[in-house]
């Protein structure tokens, strides 16, 4: 008698199809690869040339790298957001006529990231259970389910202590005037940490999968 192939998990495919999404929104490998691509030719330029010119060698960059990305079919706002934030960060040095100040928006991002966060676990409502709740339709009674809430809790607090970390960080080598050190942070801090920290996102959308949602 031929036992039965038993059942495929249920909450396994929204949970992969979640962490593909989240994954996606990174750009993945190339994405790191385009992001880090301006900044290091920005602190290169910079320590050659005068900071007008290094800010111009880093659109020049930016640009070129959007529109390789738009003819290999990338999608438009991916391709435009890089160049969007390359642009914004060259404004930013050109008005503090300083080189650190390519690395300020990112820097304060990190902090109101941090608040945000850490603002959701204080009210009760962390920002990766609300992501989970949305993804699966708003329904879920999510915060009464004990070991999904702490799984969010624990989640939510991994990004809160990333973007933290990134703030803490960058800040002191920005006022250390460390550019160089400034930008490894960044790239270092970037995409590479926070996919580390979506593993911990992801486990817990499967956990509230198993507790919340195995029918789906």
């Amino acid at each position: 008698m031929t036992t039965p192939d038993p059942q495929p998990r249920a909450e396994e495919p929204a949970a992969v199809s979640a962490q593909q999404r989240l994954l996606d929104q990174l750009g993945g490998p190339k994405g790191m690869v385009y992001t880090a691509i301006p900044i290091v030719g920005f602190v290169v330029a910079n320590a050659l040339v005068a900071l007008p010119i290094a800010i111009a060698i880093a659109l020049a960059v930016a640009v070129a790298l959007t529109g390789w990305r738009l003819l290999r079919g990338e999608p438009f706002t991916a391709a435009i957001g890089g160049l969007t934030g390359v642009a914004v960060a060259a404004g930013v040095a050109a008005w503090t006529g300083s080189a650190g100040g390519f690395f300020l928006i990112g820097i304060w991002a990190s902090l109101a990231g941090a608040l945000a966060l850490l603002f959701s676990l204080v009210i009760r409502r962390p920002l990766t259970g609300v992501l989970w709740n949305l993804l699966h339709g708003g329904r879920h009674a999510w915060r009464r389910n004990r070991p999904a809430l702490i799984g969010h809790d624990i989640a939510t607090l991994t990004l809160t202590l990333l973007f933290a970390a990134r703030f803490v960080v960058q800040r002191w080598l920005y006022d250390n005037e460390a550019t160089g050190w400034l930008a490894f942070a960044k790239i270092a801090m970037g995409t590479p940490l926070l996919a580390l920290a979506l593993v911990v996102v992801v486990w817990a959308f499967r956990r509230s999968s198993e507790h919340l949602a195995p029918g789906r």
